[in-house]
C-alpha cells in the first residue's frame, strides 16, 4: 500500500496551464475518485501519478518518495485504460502474463499469479481465447487481470468502463470495488460518471477547469455524502447530483428570504450563520426536497411554497420527477406516489423543504457557514 501526495502540482503544455496548485493527499489503501467535466485535468492528474505526463511544478510523492523525475516503471503502479489495450495476437493468458514476462519473473510464479487473477475475475474458461472472441466486459476483466498480477502499490483507472453498456458498467463497478477492497491497494479512478463516483469512491475529488476554478482545479474533496449533503461551493452543488440542484437568487431581509417563485416570504433555517451574509443569497434545492402538495401527507416543518406549470415528467418506476416552470425558473419536484402524475401543462403547487436547502454567497460562490 502507498499514500499519494500532490503538493502545489502544476501542469502546463507550453503556455497553456491545465492544472494549477493542486494539493491533495490520497491515503494508503484508499479508493479515490477524480470526477469533473471535460477539461478539468482529471486524466492529466492520473497520468502524472503514472509518470506518463511530466510535472511542470510542485511535488508528487508515492509512499513518501518524490517521484517527479522517476520513470513509470520505477513507480510501482499499474494502470487500466479506457481502451482495453490488449494484444490481439495473444491469448488471454499471455495478455495477463505479458508484464511479468517482460520483468523476467520465474515462470512458475507467473503461472500462479495468472491463475489466481483468472479465478478472481472468473476468466478461467477464456484463458486460451484471443481478445476478438471475448465480449467487452470480458476484455475489460482481462485488462484488470493484467493489472492485478503486477501486485502494484497503486492501481490507476482511467475511465475504464466508458466503452461498456449500462448493464455491464453496473456489474463491473461492483467487481472493481470488490477487488479493491479485497486487495486494499491504494486506487485512483477517473470518471465523468457521477454514479460511478458516488458508488465506488471512499472519497471523491471534484475538479473544475481553470477558467471556472480560479486558484486550483480542486473544488472539494470528501466522502460521497459530504459532497452531496454539504457542497462547499456552487460548482460542486451544480455538478454533484442527478438531476442537478435547482439554483435561484433570493433576497434576504433579516431572517426572511423572498424570490419570485415563492408564494410568500420564507423563513431562513436557524442553522445558518447570517451575521456577515449579504442581502442577496444564492439558494440551492435538490429534487427530493421539493414535494408536490398533491402527494398528501404532513407538510415540511419549515417550508416555502411555489406554484408553476408542468413542463416535463420523467417516470422512473420507483419515483416520478416533475419539472416545473415557475416564473421562468425550472424547479424539479420528486414524487413517490404513482397516483399523482400530473398532465403536461397543468398547474401544480409544491412545498420546498427549507431545512434541507443550501445557501451560498453569490460573489464568492462559497457555502455560508452553519452552526455546529
Amino acid at each position: 500500500m502507498a499514500a499519494i501526495s500532490f503538493s502545489g502540482v502544476t501542469k502546463r503544455y507550453g503556455e497553456v496551464e491545465v492544472i494549477r496548485n493542486l494539493d491533495l493527499e490520497i491515503r494508503s489503501g484508499e479508493f479515490m475518485v477524480f470526477v469533473g467535466p471535460s477539461g478539468c485535468g482529471k486524466s492529466t492528474a492520473l497520468r502524472m501519478i503514472a509518470g506518463l505526463e511530466t510535472i511542470s511544478g510542485g511535488t508528487m510523492s508515492i509512499a513518501g518518495r518524490v517521484v517527479n523525475d522517476l520513470a513509470p516503471k520505477e513507480r510501482d503502479v499499474a494502470m487500466v485504460f479506457q481502451s482495453y489495450a490488449l494484444y490481439p495476437h495473444m491469448t488471454v493468458r499471455d495478455n495477463i502474463a505479458f508484464g511479468l514476462k517482460v520483468r523476467k519473473m520465474d515462470p512458475a510464479e507467473i503461472d500462479a499469479r495468472v491463475n489466481e487473477a483468472a479465478r478472481i475475475l472468473d476468466l478461467g474458461p477464456y484463458l486460451d481465447r484471443k481478445p476478438k472472441a471475448l465480449s467487452g466486459g470480458q476484455r475489460q476483466r482481462v485488462a484488470l487481470g493484467r493489472a492485478i498480477v503486477r501486485q502494484p502499490s497503486v492501481f490507476l483507472f482511467d475511465k475504464p468502463l466508458s466503452n461498456l453498456d449500462a448493464k455491464l458498467r453496473t456489474g463491473m463497478r461492483a467487481e472493481i470495488s470488490k477487488l479493491q477492497r479485497k486487495s486494499n491497494t491504494t486506487s485512483v479512478y477517473v470518471t465523468h460518471d457521477q454514479v460511478e463516483a458516488m458508488t465506488m469512491g471512499d472519497r471523491i475529488a471534484v475538479l473544475a477547469p481553470l477558467a471556472e476554478a480560479g486558484q486550483s482545479n480542486l473544488m472539494q474533496c470528501g466522502t460521497p455524502l459530504e459532497l452531496y449533503d454539504r457542497p462547499a461551493n456552487l460548482f460542486v452543488a451544480r455538478f454533484i447530483g442527478a438531476p442537478s440542484m435547482a439554483i435561484m437568487d433570493v433576497t434576504r431581509d433579516g431572517t426572511l428570504m423572498s424570490h419570485p417563485t415563492f408564494n410568500a416570504p420564507a423563513a431562513i433555517d436557524s442553522r445558518w450563520v447570517l451575521d456577515n451574509a449579504p442581502p442577496r443569497l444564492t439558494l440551492g434545492v435538490r429534487p427530493e426536497d421539493v414535494r408536490p402538495q398533491a402527494d398528501g401527507g404532513m407538510p415540511f416543518t419549515s417550508h416555502a411554497t411555489a406554484t408553476g406549470t408542468v413542463e416535463m415528467i420523467e417516470t422512473l418506476g420507483h419515483e416520478v420527477l416533475i419539472y416545473l416552470d415557475v416564473n421562468g425558473q425550472t424547479l424539479i419536484a420528486k414524487s413517490f406516489s404513482h397516483h399523482v402524475v400530473p398532465q403536461m401543462g397543468a398547474t401544480m403547487t409544491v412545498d420546498i423543504n427549507l431545512a434541507k436547502v443550501h445557501l451560498f454567497d453569490p460573489d464568492s460562490q462559497k457555502r455560508l457557514p452553519e452552526r455546529s
